[in-house]
């Protein structure tokens, strides 16, 4: 079966990967110094920059090896809560959305997909975390899929055992209030093998494999 794959997700030392209130200012809740050494160019391969070729870059670039499709919370999609109105919001990234792949996007209201030229295609769905699975595999066709985020929907696909593989970040730094990666997770890292590494930067990488199939 393919495989279920989280990719650079940046947690601070207390466990909080997002913060409280998204808005279009601040698209990760005032959780934006989680990501102040993060270098997005790379995540499609070392060949978009000329600089030097770092291990955390390296590790950044795993990103969207073999990934088919994307499944993400709404609040990944943007800051909007409840019906969705009429002012052709299509996401933070502009044009060029970095998936290239189809994603689904959890929420409980529908609206029609969006598609853009690069092959990103946005799909609104209100499923539970293996529907949405089932049928973000479908749209995968046999390759893995990526849980996006934000960290309650990490955290929703973890509870339901649906997680073969995570790569988390831990930033040296405390946020002392947010969103928290582990709320309700209790020796959920009994179902994994971990290996880390602390680059010169001082992030400390972690990943995740587990260890019996589902």
């Amino acid at each position: 079966m393919a495989k279920t794959r989280v990719h650079n997700f940046f947690v601070s030392l207390d466990g909080y990967s997002a913060g409280t209130s998204i808005t279009h200012e601040a698209p990760i809740g005032g959780a934006e110094r989680l990501f102040a050494g993060f270098d997005g160019r790379v995540i499609h391969g070392l060949g978009a920059i000329d600089d030097p070729i770092t291990v955390d870059r390296a590790l950044t670039s795993t990103w969207g090896q073999g990934i088919g499709a994307e499944i993400m919370g709404r609040g990944k999609f943007g800051p909007q809560t409840g019906a969705w109105t009429d002012d052709e919001w299509r996401g933070w990234w502009g044009d060029e959305p970095p998936f290239r792949t189809p994603v689904l996007v959890l929420t409980h209201h529908p609206r029609d997909p969006i598609h853009f030229g690069n092959g990103t295609s946005f799909h609104f769905v209100d499923a539970a975390p293996d529907d949405a699975l089932e049928r973000a595999l479908a749209f995968a066709d046999g390759r893995a899929v990526r849980i996006g985020g934000g960290p309650s929907t990490v955290r929703q696909f973890l509870a339901a055992d649906l997680v073969d593989f995570m790569h988390l970040v831990t930033v040296p730094i405390t946020l002392g209030v947010g969103v928290s990666m582990w709320e309700g997770l209790a020796e959920v890292q009994d179902r994994f093998t971990i290996e880390s590494v602390t680059t010169a930067s001082g992030h400390t990488h972690q990943f995740w494999n587990r260890t019996t199939g589902r």
